[in-house]
């Protein structure tokens, strides 16, 4: 699907001193059969190859059904290569998909909205990765985590993906003034008004996720 670089390119680590570099090439093949690609997520959600130098809309990857099977396979990084540099990991066939991100690798990039035809109800998902309907979770308004430190806003995903996601800055945005701070705000806000119903936050699922 892609074809590699012929000579092996060389990227500071993210997690290390300037002088570090972590040495790659892309569509490389340390053993038959198995081929690696390396990917960079923004803090937009947005999916670029790691080596690509200009990173915006134009060269980020925008096709939905490759991005929903590229991220329903993504899971933390065990195979004991580049484990450092690129703490998850996506495995589409033969591919061995790398991937390092500016905060988290999965971005919850659109609310949805959908009619339940058994109960009648209009329910709220959250969709992520910029695929729309093809990756979502049900939104948890009261599950929602402001880090007051950074203003970056957090909500459950799906555990494989290590159980929590990013919200991206133009609905952090959005919900900013939804959020109550009866303690101050210093700290953490206490509620979220959501289509009109006040919602007292959990203030304990995140604590095992975000480090």
């Amino acid at each position: 699907m892609r074809s590699g670089f012929a000579a092996s390119r060389r990227f500071p680590s993210p997690r290390a001193l300037k002088e570090n570099y972590v040495t790659y090439i892309q569509g490389q093949s340390p053993q038959p059969r198995v081929r690696e690609y390396f990917y960079y997520v923004d803090h937009q959600g947005m999916l670029f190859l790691d080596d690509v130098r200009i990173r915006n809309f134009t060269s980020c990857f925008k096709d939905k059904k490759f991005l929903a099977f590229f991220f329903k396979h993504l899971r933390k990084n065990n195979t004991g290569r580049y484990t450092d540099d690129f703490p998850f990991l996506s495995i589409c066939g033969v591919e061995r998909n790398f991937i390092r991100c500016d905060d988290l690798p999965l971005v919850f990039t659109k609310m949805i909205q959908k009619h339940n035809v058994e109960t009648g109800a209009e329910e709220d998902w959250f969709s992520y990765a910029h695929a729309d309907d093809l990756l979502m979770v049900p939104f948890e308004p009261r599950r929602l985590f402001m880090n007051v430190k950074t203003g970056r806003v957090y909500h459950p995903a799906p555990e494989k993906a290590g159980g929590v996601g990013l919200v991206r800055s133009n609905l952090a945005i959005e919900f900013s003034t939804s959020f109550n701070f009866e303690n101050g705000e210093g700290n953490a806000p206490t509620h979220f008004v959501w289509r009109d119903k006040r919602y007292q936050l959990d203030t304990e699922w995140y604590r095992d996720k975000l480090s």
